[in-house]
């Protein structure tokens, strides 16, 4: 069984959650005894058997897969639809149909809202992404498969520490992520904050905002940057009092998932992804303003010590195991 891994942007033009999504999933794979590479889009000698395409393909992409003999997996990261409120998604369901029916193919085909349909899986992220593949966009269930990220052995094999008095936050700084927004609110509320990140861009006025916040705030808001060694964020996880995310929009976090991986007590946004894959086993917190966002803050800082932690996220060994019984079940 031949498995290539596709994705129609460069990694070299952002760095994130699905560039880590890629390559744990490629490595789990290989170490599982899937014969998997990266598609190779210059080589017309790479054989295959399936593609694993990461993000949404075209049609006509599916199409040429398929005629070859070769079986297409989609996974899609449904970030801004899966986090939308409730009420819209009829609204927006509707509008799919009208445009569906009433405009040309030409137009509708650079939305891809049929290659659902056409796909030989559609990997989600949570049920509830899950669900959206089959009701927004037409996805039969038998062919939606939910299947986690996973986490690192490291952050399972870190040692147990004395929690200290950080509140810990792993994001890109971007306005999605709320990160600026979130230490505004941690210098209201005198609650200690640790933003571990970078911006998409350093020039980016919304990181140099946030920078100056943090200089100006050195006794509340630590920011040093991104930290690249994972087994030196799984002793912070491991340390920190609790972990804070509030952005607007994500799909399965793989920064809260580590966090989970090291018992570390949870605030999150009160979003789909994080009611469906954490339930009562986190804080939540409405996307608000810093005023109404700090007595929540503060409560979570004052309440994690006694909070029981997170249930174990599974390992990438354990998301490979899964996608190896998907392929072989196509095959």
């Amino acid at each position: 069984m031949r498995v290539l891994l596709d994705h129609s942007n460069p990694f070299l033009l952002g760095h994130g959650g699905l560039q880590i999504q890629i390559e744990q999933t490629h490595h789990a794979l290989r170490q599982a005894d899937v014969g998997v590479e990266y598609c190779r889009w210059w080589d017309d000698t790479q054989q295959a058997d399936i593609i694993h395409y990461f993000g949404r393909p075209s049609v006509a992409y599916v199409n040429l897969a398929q005629r070859k003999g070769i079986r297409v997996v989609m996974s899609q990261l449904l970030t801004g639809l899966g986090s939308r409120s409730a009420w819209l998604l009829p609204l927006q369901r509707t509008a799919i149909a009208v445009a569906r029916k009433g405009l040309p193919k030409i137009i509708t085909s650079q939305y891809a809202w049929d290659v659902y349909q056409k796909v030989d899986a559609a990997v989600a992220l949570t049920a509830w992404e899950g669900h959206l593949m089959s009701y927004m966009f037409g996805a039969l269930e038998k062919k939606v498969h939910v299947v986690p990220n996973g986490v690192e052995e490291v952050f399972f094999r870190s040692e147990k520490a004395t929690r200290g008095q950080w509140l810990v936050c792993t994001a890109t700084v971007t306005e999605r992520k709320r990160v600026l927004e979130l230490a505004e609110a941690a210098v209201l509320a005198k609650t200690p904050l640790w933003v571990i990140g970078k911006p998409y861009s350093d020039s980016d006025p919304y990181a140099e905002r946030f920078v100056a916040l943090a200089r100006a705030n050195t006794e509340m808001i630590r920011y040093e940057g991104a930290i690249s060694d994972r087994a030196q964020l799984a002793r912070i996880y491991h340390e920190a009092r609790g972990f804070v995310l509030l952005s607007t929009m994500e799909s399965l976090s793989l920064s809260a998932l580590e966090a989970a991986a090291c018992e570390c007590p949870l605030l999150l946004s009160d979003l789909p992804w994080a009611r469906t894959t954490f339930k009562d086993d986190a804080r939540y917190c409405l996307i608000a303003s810093r005023s109404r966002t700090a007595p929540v803050l503060r409560q979570f800082y004052d309440e994690a010590p006694k909070l029981k932690p997170p249930p174990k996220p599974p390992t990438w060994a354990e998301v490979a195991q899964q996608f190896k019984r998907l392929y072989e079940n196509l095959m």
